[in-house]
């Protein structure tokens, strides 16, 4: 048993409460009107134990919806960061379940938002893609679901564009060399380059004469 000897504010809408003059559990001020707890109550051990199970579960809920505040993240990066906060996994395992069902965490949607940003922003091959996608977790169904469509050329060709504005001025053996390091950076094979390459050197031939 234990009785609660104090209740304060700490943060925003949180509540630290004190059993039997000492700090024993920090919960939402929502949990803590839900609760009804008052100065003067007395808790079984059963209760102050249950409250803060679900303070530490809320608590792990919390931090894993502002680390997906930021951008879509896969469920081993979620996991990896909750655990890097020092929840546990039993804990860290709800947390993650509560949110798939809630398609907060979604792995497949999470490798079509990857996909289509690097696209967008920093084209890269599709092995590359692939590999980045490994490495975030993702079951290889899904990353070939994902990239199995995606073709090298167009993406070669999208991202050399994306960095002809600094070769203008080159001779073509300096443009040859520049941009073939650039797509060999970015994952793309020596066929696809050689093509891409040629193409955009005569490309920018015909415009300049």
């Amino acid at each position: 048993m234990g009785t609660v000897t104090n209740i304060r504010e700490v943060g925003k809408r949180r509540v630290r409460v004190f059993i039997d003059g000492s700090p024993s559990f920090t919960i939402h001020g929502s949990d803590f009107l839900n609760h009804g707890l008052k100065v003067g109550q007395e808790l079984s051990d059963e209760k102050i134990a249950k409250i803060k199970h679900a303070a530490i579960f809320q608590e792990c809920v919390d931090a894993a919806l502002h680390f997906l505040s930021y951008r879509p993240r896969s469920e081993v990066e979620v996991r990896k960061r909750l655990q890097r906060r020092g929840f546990v996994v039993e804990v860290v395992d709800r947390v993650i379940e509560k949110l798939k069902q809630q398609k907060m965490i979604d792995d497949s949607a999470f490798a079509k938002f990857w996909t289509e940003n690097r696209l967008l922003f920093r084209p890269k091959s599709r092995a590359m893609l692939k590999l980045e996608l490994r490495r975030k977790g993702i079951e290889t169904q899904i990353v070939e679901t994902e990239t199995c469509n995606l073709d090298d050329n167009i993406g070669a060709y999208e991202a050399a564009s994306k960095f002809l504005w600094k070769l203008k001025s080159l001779e073509k053996d300096e443009f040859y060399r520049r941009l073939t390091g650039y797509l060999r950076r970015r994952g793309f094979g020596y066929d696809v380059i050689k093509e891409v390459v040629g193409k955009l050197w005569s490309e920018q031939s015909k415009a300049s004469s």
